[in-house]
């Protein structure tokens, strides 16, 4: 019997789940707080902001596009391509605009989730689909007189229309991996351009390419040749990535080697300035933060326009930024500091069995298993939830696993005439625990590693444990020894 499913998000995780659903049989509703699908590729607006994973990668198997215009895609085409997917797959009679969720709450006697929606609409379910993302709650740092500033000032993932920075002094708090695609566009147009970095990051090239209009020309005149060669160069690329990549964070002595070497080579090739290079060198294990991929941060540091600053920030003042050593005259403040990644506060509020909210059920950490379901949460079911990110492939790939994964269990709650699928208390501890144990043996569990994958108590909460090899063969199959079906 086909399942009513509520999926909440319409990024790239949202419309993956309402596709495959509906195309499985299931009815689907899809809601989403703004006014257009595209996630985090329709929030983001920063000049600069492109995909740091290859296009034919990111992107789904099943929706491949012949369109990118260059190797690794920016922004705006990525946010294209979302809506395009939207017409294609007739989404649009099921999408809710304007219309996020604001509560899910279960109700054990109907074997439902009872949604709620911000405009005080309410409607039954047999599951929900949170596909709200890891990276979308912007993240400013606790500085002192931060609000005093009489400048602009923003979050780099709330870059205002119209913002005109030509002539302007401008600083960027952050170096990583927003700032390092902002830095250049707005070294451009700046008067001066303050780059104040806390820490360092490994870089290594994007040796990024332009498609021409005559190379998509010669693809068009066989569509079915070149679709072919594209599934054949995607796969060469993807398991490149698995195989070689993976080994800068399974902590290889050949990965860190190899990644160390590329990143050190990529610097001195672009940077003749031995002081510059050095503030620009990492201290850390290549890999423990993400890896930055990267052509022209590093000359745009080389700029007459720009200085890299790296004494500690006192405090903002309302002209500008006093630092350890001096004091910086601004007219615009942005902050490339990234997004809360370890709280995992959802926009919506989630309660399951016996009254407990998924907030309670985190207290001490979120997890999941694989990364999808939590005990006492039946036909709950998580896109890029806890440990389900990577550092070395595409995340369109796991999207795709879980929400297979996903099918698989409602096949399976069907096939037993049963309502709910749920994991178990020992399942997810059990799997907690292998997972704990496998990452044990990664760059990120470096005692002297801090990065946004991990909490300050040590806990890894953001990353996969392994290749995407590995969470494919993880999520191949319902294992009835976890998943209670009834």
């Amino acid at each position: 019997m086909a399942k009513r499913i509520a999926v909440v998000g319409a990024g790239m995780g949202g419309l993956c789940a309402a596709i495959k659903a509906r195309e499985a049989g299931h009815e689907v509703v899809l809601y989403e707080h703004a006014d257009s699908v595209g996630g985090t590729w329709r929030a983001n607006r920063y000049p600069g902001i492109a995909c740091d994973v290859p296009a034919i990668l990111y992107q789904f198997s099943f929706a491949p596009n012949p369109h990118w215009s260059h190797h690794y895609a920016r922004g705006p085409e990525i946010h294209a391509y979302t809506q395009s997917l939207v017409e294609q797959f007739g989404l649009g009679e099921v999408l809710h605009l304007n219309e996020g969720v604001a509560r899910a709450t279960w109700d054990e006697g109907a074997r439902q989730w009872q949604v709620e929606t911000e405009t005080g609409a309410r409607e039954a379910f047999d599951a929900i689909v949170p596909a709200l993302g890891q990276l979308s709650r912007p993240q400013l740092p606790e500085i002192a007189g931060r609000d005093d500033f009489a400048g602009t000032m923003f979050h780099a993932a709330q870059w205002p229309d119209g913002l005109d920075l030509t002539g302007k002094r401008v600083g960027v708090v952050g170096s990583a991996a927003s700032a390092v695609q902002l830095i250049p566009e707005v070294a451009k147009v700046a008067g001066h351009l303050t780059v104040f970095q806390r820490t360092p990051n490994w870089v290594v090239p994007r040796n990024d390419q332009a498609v021409t209009p005559e190379a998509k020309a010669l693809m068009a005149t066989n569509i079915d040749v070149a679709m072919k060669l594209g599934a054949s160069q995607r796969a060469m690329i993807f398991d490149q990535a698995d195989t070689f990549s993976w080994q800068a964070f399974q902590w290889t002595p050949e990965g860190r080697a190899a990644f160390t070497r590329t990143a050190l080579d990529h610097l001195a090739a672009q940077v003749a300035d031995p002081a510059l290079r050095a503030k620009l060198t990492p201290d850390y294990p290549v890999g423990c933060k993400r890896i930055l991929i990267c052509d022209d941060f590093y000359p745009t540091l080389c700029r007459d326009n720009v200085t890299l600053e790296t004494a500690g920030i006192a405090r903002i003042e309302a002209g500008g930024v006093r630092t350890a050593d001096g004091f910086h005259d601004l007219d615009v403040l942005i902050f490339a500091t990234g997004f809360e990644t370890t709280e995992w506060n959802w926009s919506m509020e989630v309660v399951g069995k016996g009254g407990v909210s998924l907030k309670e059920a985190w207290k001490d950490g979120p997890e999941a298993y694989l990364g999808i379901m939590v005990h006492g949460f039946p036909n709950m079911f998580m896109l890029y939830g806890p440990n389900t990110n990577l550092g070395h492939n595409s995340i369109s790939f796991m999207i795709e696993q879980q929400v297979a994964f996903m099918l698989r269990t409602l096949a399976a709650v069907e096939a037993d005439d049963a309502q709910a699928a749920e994991v178990s208390a020992d399942g997810q501890r059990r799997f907690q625990e292998g997972l704990a144990q496998k990452l044990s043996g990664t760059v990120w569990a470096d005692p002297h590693c801090r990065s946004w994958y991990k909490a300050a108590n040590g806990r890894i909460y953001q990353n996969w444990s392994g290749n995407c090899a590995d969470y494919a063969e993880a999520t191949g199959t319902v294992d009835r020894e976890v998943l209670a079906i009834a």
